[in-house]
């Protein structure tokens, strides 16, 4: 195959699977836009983590909220829970790495507030845990997955959402987590703020 050929091939794969998201998952994105409006409504935060490639998801989901998106407006409350890699190191030190996100949670997530959890290649114990942990403290979880993740979404309980995008590539899979951050991102600043001119 040559380069161009290539290139063509990973932009078409890439359309397909924003066109399957756009198909299947509209209702599910929607559900978790009116969790984190409610939540933000209720002068509550969103949490958020992931691993590996996910951390930038993470990252940037937290530096819009707290930054802005597309438009000048209040700082929204986030709190990513991957960024402090000495408090990482340090759980991971003296509790277990499995811990390093639900002992976080459990210091700073409160009732009501919204987790959202990034996750590409499979299932990690440490996300397991943490989905146990905001259940314990009654925070909803927003979970962003692939079709090839089954055991992260069976945790969910009734006011959880799971957002999966339809595909197994990994790198399909992180550019579906990419637009529907922006779809979050967008439709949350429209909830709270009204329609910008954009």
């Amino acid at each position: 195959m040559s380069l161009k050929n290539n290139i063509e091939q990973q932009v078409m794969e890439s359309i397909h699977t924003q066109q399957l998201i756009a198909d299947e998952l509209i209702d599910d994105i929607e559900f978790a836009v009116q969790q984190i409006v409610h939540a933000l409504l209720a002068d509550k935060k969103i949490l958020s983590c992931g691993n590996a490639a996910s951390v930038s998801s993470v990252q940037y989901f937290t530096a819009i909220m707290i930054n802005g998106y597309e438009r000048a407006r209040p700082s929204l409350p986030a709190i990513s829970l991957v960024s402090d890699v000495q408090m990482i190191t340090s759980i991971a030190n003296t509790q277990h790495y499995d811990d390093i996100f639900a002992k976080q949670l459990r210091a700073l997530g409160q009732a009501g507030d919204v987790l959202l959890i990034f996750s590409i290649e499979g299932s990690a114990v440490n996300l397991v845990k943490l989905i146990n942990a905001a259940h314990d403290k009654q925070i909803p979880v927003i979970l962003l997955v692939g079709e090839n993740e089954t055991t992260l979404p069976a945790l969910l309980h009734e006011a959880d959402v799971c957002v999966s995008v339809p595909s197994q590539s990994a790198q399909r899979i992180h550019e579906g987590h990419l637009l529907i951050t922006h779809c979050l991102c967008e439709l949350v600043d429209n909830q709270l703020f009204g329609n910008s001119s954009i």
